[in-house]
């Protein structure tokens, strides 16, 4: 069969011997495409592998061994004595595109409809700029990764090797990583919890997003202070949640208005970072912390505490959390080492009643059989001898001595450009600029030069525009902080 219609269409497939991808699947490849777009119809028969290898001037067993591909795939059918054919079975191909779509090979856009407005306010950014004035983040340097690393290889070596990794475990977390962090939590934060009150999660945001997957309903009201954290606020969006924002001030969630929104609609949660609010930093005063936790038992909403930053408090012992003053189970507890060991290892928890913790189990199966078992009870071992306690310590003298030099240089450096007040505690410094600064011009430019820091988008909100980011200093140096502020300095 020496078509000429056969010898133009089959002329058409490209085959590029430099890229890593077998001419024969090349060519599988090629007709796979002529058949979906209708060029090659179902029953159609196929030139012979001995006249399509002189078409195209390809060997002949590079042909079979396509057609064989292709066969095995179900797009042809091959019969004894009658020749290879397109398979009798497919549907009529229609090759007209989508209505009002463009498509290309290299799909970049799908064929259905999705909603990408909700989250585009607050879009994901990897710096790679060698200074960096972050969101308050740890310093990986000052983390004990060498015990870690010695702790994760011990957990790869010991016995009980199929229990590890032959099997799945539990989806709420090992038994040594939840009796490690109940102690630490009940020697620390002042808890009273046991193992069956622990899960163990992949941070922060995997823990509220178990949390509204679990608990929330659709058209449930969620009150948290404004400005807030958009990534936790992008959750309650996704549960379809009603959120409402109410004010934050020098001492915190401001309560009396969470009071007025309870008298006139049922609230079923409200997120709270009681500690160093997000992104202010300041303290929820204990008057309001008390005030918070009656409202709760009053009108029977839960209480997610993100307790991000409590071991890093530079003005006097902390506040305990709330959770450690329930006394009716009305708290949710959420805790992070990423946010004081470093970003990159995701290990959280959450602590709660039980018949919570069951519950967010069961729901969490669908979404993570289970965490990293393995770095977990890494973690459990350097809490269980002292590592992490040791590296808090030393952590907290190093970050208190960064926030008190940073905030030096605020103030002598770009004195009449920011305002701010010392943080008690955390990891950066909200600061207000003048408003005649462009934030997001300044970010570009400083950026140019080789320091990252917010353009303070994230923390805009209807209602609230206020010219301000949180400038990071526990993960750079004083070397570094230096340089940071006098790159900012030259920009102003």
């Amino acid at each position: 069969m020496d078509s000429p219609i056969f010898s133009q269409l089959f002329q058409t497939l490209k085959i590029d011997p430099s890229i890593n991808r077998s001419i024969y699947l090349q060519l599988a490849d090629g007709m796979l495409s002529l058949i979906k777009k209708g060029s090659l119809g179902a029953g159609q028969k196929l030139p012979s592998s001995r006249d399509m290898a002189k078409m195209i001037s390809v060997n002949r067993l590079t042909i079979a061994k396509a057609f064989s591909e292709l066969q095995t795939q179900g797009w042809l059918e091959s019969f004894v004595g009658r020749g290879t054919f397109v398979s009798a079975h497919l549907p009529m191909l229609d090759p007209v595109k989508l209505k009002g779509l463009v498509r290309s090979f290299s799909q970049k856009k799908a064929g259905f409809e999705i909603d990408e407005k909700q989250f585009e306010l607050n879009p994901f950014h990897v710096s790679t700029a060698e200074l960096h004035l972050d969101d308050g983040f740890p310093d990986p340097r000052l983390a004990p990764l060498k015990e870690l690393y010695r702790a994760y290889r011990n957990q790869l070596t010991r016995t009980g090797l199929y229990h590890k990794f032959g099997s799945y475990s539990h989806p709420a977390g090992s038994d040594i990583y939840k009796e490690a962090i109940s102690f630490y939590l009940n020697e620390t934060r002042a808890l009273k919890t046991t193992p069956r009150n622990i899960l163990s999660v992949r941070g922060t945001l995997m823990g509220i997003n178990l949390v509204c997957n679990a608990l929330i309903k659709a058209g449930d009201v969620i009150v948290s202070g404004v400005p807030g954290w958009q990534r936790v606020e992008h959750n309650f969006i996704h549960a379809k949640a009603k959120h409402i924002g109410i004010p934050v001030d020098e001492h915190g969630l401001v309560v009396d208005e969470l009071r007025k929104v309870c008298k006139r609609i049922k609230v079923r949660m409200v997120y709270v970072t009681p500690h160093h609010h997000y992104p202010t930093t300041v303290a929820l005063r204990i008057d309001r912390r008390l005030a918070l936790l009656k409202l709760a038992n009053e009108y029977g909403f839960i209480i997610f505490e993100d307790d991000y930053d409590f071991d890093f408090h530079y003005k006097h012992r902390p506040l305990l959390p709330l959770a450690s003053a329930d006394e009716n189970g009305m708290v949710i507890y959420c805790g992070s080492f990423s946010k004081s060991f470093s970003p990159a290892f995701r290990m959280g928890y959450l602590a709660a009643s039980e018949n919570v913790i069951d519950h967010l189990t069961n729901i969490r199966i669908l979404l993570d059989r289970q965490g990293d078992h393995i770095l977990d009870n890494a973690m459990a071992e350097l809490i269980k001898d002292g590592t992490i306690s040791r590296f808090v310590r030393k952590a907290h003298t190093v970050y208190e001595d960064r926030r008190n030099y940073f905030c030096d240089l605020l103030k002598t450096e770009l004195k009449g450009a920011v305002d701010f007040i010392v943080p008690e505690g955390g990891m950066s410094v909200w600061t207000k600029f003048s408003n005649s600064i462009d934030l997001e011009n300044l970010a570009k430019r400083a950026y140019a030069k080789g320091l990252y820091l917010s353009n303070g988008k994230i923390h805009q909100y209807d209602g609230y525009r206020e010219n301000a980011v949180r400038l990071g200093f526990a993960s750079s140096s004083k070397e570094e902080l230096a340089k940071s502020v006098a790159i900012l300095k030259e920009l102003l």
